[in-house]
């Protein structure tokens, strides 16, 4: 996880916290943290370089509509993330 932007994080975070979203569902979430507008030119080209990366999986619900997953290895991913940000954030430190 150490290459990908701070952006390309939160998508896995976005998409490991939701039951298979949609891309629209997904920059809803962004958009509400972020308090601004994401745009597609730079949501559907990060969404997939986490494919690409092997740390998300895109699904077909339709013609019109992918939904994504994230895959074992991202979530072996998030997880180390989340014990190495617990080692510099334990407040018993």
């Amino acid at each position: 996880m150490h290459d990908l932007t701070g952006f390309q994080r939160d998508l896995l975070y976005v998409i490991g916290g939701k039951d298979e979203p949609h891309g629209l569902a997904i920059k809803d979430e962004l958009e509400e943290y972020y308090e601004r507008e994401i745009h597609h030119g730079r949501l559907y080209p990060n969404l997939d370089t986490l494919v690409e990366k092997g740390l998300v999986e895109k699904g077909q619900r339709d013609r019109r509509t992918n939904y994504y997953t994230v895959t074992r290895r991202g979530h072996r991913e998030i997880e180390a993330r989340k014990e190495w940000e617990a080692k510099y954030l334990n407040e018993d430190n």
